[in-house]
């Protein structure tokens, strides 16, 4: 209950009376009075909604509504009708000698953190883009770590969507991902975009209903493992979710859980286009985020994708005018062999390897490959490089192509970082054929750079300052791919700093309403450029830089509602812009 010490006059009674509202101030804050049914009530003066001044709005049988969107408050409590609007804050009221007084600090009936957690959700449920903006602004701002707004997306995206984990929680995991390469305020940015997609997936779609573990917890991981590929193989969703969550209940490791699963997605050829692979590795990152302890949440969420997939032997592509998946199929079986043949040798990359890896001749490519495992090479030093000539791809990739034709590229890098990323996560032999497939679908793209566009001379007395405005003005325009390459490359050249770049790179995406595969081309750029030697890098980040042009402008629809959250949330008064044109 407030002190009576708390409170502040602020009208007359019967002033308030007369008018039957009042907008009044009190320690700096706009507060609307109304007298209503023998009653004087105060609420905040800004709509939750939108910021509209209330004291305009309507008082009907309890009842107050605003004349803007027509956002519904009951005027005692200020809780909405409407879960769009937020509640709007009441001030307590009492009356002293015909004078009005109001507490202008009330105590809240949830701390912010809790309101905005609460608030996220109802977001996330309704698909409401300024609910889930001024939420995630509101958590932020309230000092909650990223990983609460996250994990709430995360566990909403893989329990209401039936058909499990897709493009939405993929995003939401990618944005997590490049955090720590975004401005602050980029970074709300970011987890707004992943849980607006989430939002979006989940929109209208039954929930996943869960199946139970057997009760055989006691059976060893091997023959689980079988399990789970055999139900897989015959597109059987159930008998591989009650597999999978056997193995979770059975307490294996995170590492043999992504190989479960990360073998059973390499059972057949680049399947769905390598989605379902990225799928895994992303479900993984994922609980690297939130922890592992949800990993009967997520990983339950990959089963209808892996029963469900196209397989791409099934393709023409991959059986004419040349039988590649026949090829692979000889390959596979002798892995073993060639493994325990390069037992105990240490590889490194010969010169010349990415030379062979983006040729034309896909019985050498293949014989590259046996011979760097025979000596030696591990999953994920072939993974390495497998994933380099993928960018290489996206880097060169010839704008005389059709324009769906980026996505092709597109899908083959992000199929290769996945199967890089999950190399490290686990070194189970199988993951040896997603890097064959990776380099099989290297070679298939090989057209797309035919001719190649030209990586950008190297140019160390360009002003990075100007490279940086030359890339800004690139996403401005359509076509200007070829500027936004060349801008990356020269910052670079110049001196720049990769994170600068970074950030420059990952606030234009942001600015964007970017689509699926856009998401994913920054992230897996940035993924793969992190750690490679510089001449490297520069080829990955022009390659994203080129992407992200190529799919530039667009009407920028969510950067606007991010904007008006923003401008909410620090108390401005939105409907008092004047247009500038």
């Amino acid at each position: 209950m407030a002190s009576p010490d708390s409170f502040v006059p602020v009208a007359e009674l019967a002033d308030v009376r007369e008018s039957g509202r009042e907008l009044v101030s009190a320690d700096g804050r706009a507060i609307a009075l109304f007298a209503h049914e023998g009653e004087v009530r105060a609420v905040d003066n800004a709509c939750p909604h939108m910021g509209f001044p209330l004291v305009e709005g309507t008082v009907d049988e309890g009842v107050l509504t605003c004349h803007w969107h027509h956002a519904r408050f009951e005027l005692t409590c200020g809780d909405t009708f409407d879960p769009w609007a937020d509640d709007v804050l009441t001030y307590p009221v009492d009356v002293r000698d015909g004078t009005v007084y109001v507490d202008p600090h009330p105590e809240p009936d949830d701390p912010p953190e809790v309101h905005w957690s609460d608030r996220l959700e109802d977001g996330l449920e309704q698909n409401l883009r300024l609910v889930v903006a001024k939420s995630v602004i509101g958590l932020a701002d309230a000092g909650v770590d990223a990983t609460k707004p996250l994990e709430t997306g995360i566990r909403f995206g893989c329990r209401y969507r039936r058909q499990g984990w897709g493009p939405g929680l993929t995003i939401l995991t990618a944005m997590a991902n490049v955090l720590p390469d975004l401005d602050p305020v980029d970074r709300k940015r970011a987890l707004y975009h992943g849980l607006l997609e989430v939002g979006g997936d989940v929109s209208n779609e039954p929930p996943q209903f869960e199946q139970d573990a057997l009760g055989a917890t006691a059976t060893d991981f091997d023959r689980l493992q079988s399990w789970f590929r055999e139900n897989v193989e015959v597109r059987d969703p159930n008998g591989a979710e009650r597999v999978l969550r056997t193995a979770i209940d059975a307490g294996y490791e995170d590492d043999e859980l992504a190989q479960l699963l990360a073998t059973a997605a390499t059972d057949h050829r680049y399947v769905q286009t390598g989605h379902v692979l990225d799928f895994v590795n992303k479900a993984c990152e994922a609980l690297d985020h939130i922890g592992w302890d949800y990993a009967d949440v997520v990983l339950p969420s990959l089963v209808r994708g892996l029963t469900s997939a196209d397989r791409a032997e099934e393709s023409a592509e991959w059986r004419r005018p040349i039988d590649l998946a026949g090829l692979l199929d000889d390959t596979f079986d002798e892995l073993h062999r060639f493994v325990e043949f390069g037992a105990r040798k240490t590889w490194s990359r010969p010169d010349g390897m990415l030379d062979s890896l983006l040729g034309d001749d896909p019985d050498a490519i293949v014989d590259t490959l046996v011979e760097a495992i025979r000596d030696g090479a591990t999953p994920e030093q072939l993974a390495d490089v497998v994933a380099f000539a993928a960018g290489t791809r996206v880097a060169q990739f010839a704008t005389s192509n059709e324009f769906s034709d980026w996505n092709t590229v597109h899908h083959t890098f992000t199929y290769a970082n996945a199967v890089h990323q999950l190399t490290k996560r686990t070194d189970a032999v199988e993951l040896y054929r997603g890097v064959f497939d990776a380099a099989i679908n290297v070679y298939l793209d090989r057209f797309l750079n035919t001719p190649p566009a030209p990586l950008p001379d190297v140019n160390p007395d360009a002003d990075p300052d100007d490279a940086l405005d030359t890339l800004s003005a690139a996403f401005d325009a359509e076509g200007h791919v070829a500027d936004a390459g060349r801008a990356a490359a020269h910052f670079l050249d110049a001196g720049g700093d990769t994170a600068t770049l970074r950030r420059e790179l990952g606030a234009a995406l942001l600015s964007e309403d970017a689509g699926f595969h856009t998401y994913q081309a920054l992230e897996a750029g940035f993924t793969q450029a992190a750690s490679r030697p510089p001449e490297e890098a520069r080829t990955l980040l022009v390659g994203v830089a080129r992407y992200l042009a190529a799919h530039s402008p667009t009407r920028r629809e969510r950067e606007q509602t991010f904007t008006i959250a923003a401008r909410l949330q620090r108390g401005e008064s939105v409907h008092e812009t004047v247009d500038s044109e």
